[in-house]
């Protein structure tokens, strides 16, 4: 058992029925020339998640915690993709248009992957999900049942768009969702700073909000922490 220092309170975890979710780390949305890039954002702003993902996803690989990683995107004939979000922005800059990374957000290409600091490890599960949340479209949760998890640990971008939704999500299906605050992104500071107040909200209506340290702190062998 750990515990994690959040707020609304401490948190007691079971570490091998907890699993890290990491949301989103993709090239479209943080790097250049990515579908985050043509919708006029500045993809820089979401570079200060990768340090504080990096630290939890190594504290969970070393504890030998469920890693869990998701990409957003579609079949190439866009077959999954609903028209309401395909028609978004300029002709020339929408879901499946040509990027400098590949179509853009289609399963397969360059920048529909995760970005190489975070890349996936073998063992490590990978969600392909057409949605905004995780669990839409998707075997996260048979795999979450199958593997007896009762606790998220989740990180990633944007915080109020597809972390958000994912939590919510795992919060109607029973799951206890701790939110990485550190390890989350948004374009928009504000919404960022919002998203995670709504989490903790009212004695933590969706979940816990912690941060990358005391995470990874929690999930720190006892050895070494005595040995600090």
């Amino acid at each position: 058992m750990a515990v994690i220092e959040a707020e609304p309170g401490a948190i007691r975890i079971d570490v091998g029925r907890t699993a890290l979710v990491i949301i989103d780390m993709q090239r479209d949305f943080l790097e250049p020339g990515g579908f985050g890039e043509t919708l006029g954002n500045d993809v820089s702003l979401l570079a200060k998640a990768i340090g504080p993902c990096k630290a939890v996803l190594s504290a969970a690989r070393a504890a030998g915690m469920l890693v869990i990683h998701t990409r957003e995107g579609h079949r190439p004939d866009l077959s999954d993709a609903p028209p309401a979000k395909v028609n978004r922005g300029s002709p020339s800059h929408r879901i499946g248009a040509p990027g400098p990374m590949g179509r853009i957000l289609i399963r397969g290409e360059p920048g529909q992957d995760i970005i190489p600091e975070l890349y996936p490890i073998a063992g490590e599960v990978v969600i392909d999900k057409p949605g905004k949340g995780a669990f839409y479209a998707t075997d996260l949760g048979l795999v979450l049942q199958n593997k007896d998890i009762d606790t998220l640990l989740v990180c990633g971008v944007t915080t109020e768009v597809c972390v958000h939704t994912t939590v919510r999500e795992g919060n109607d299906r029973g799951f206890r969702c701790v939110v990485v605050g550190d390890a989350c992104g948004s374009y928009f500071p504000e919404f960022h700073e919002v998203g995670l107040r709504m989490v903790k909200a009212q004695g933590g209506i969706f979940g816990w909000v912690s941060d990358s340290a005391k995470v990874a702190g929690a999930l720190a062998p006892a050895d070494a922490v005595a040995a600090e």
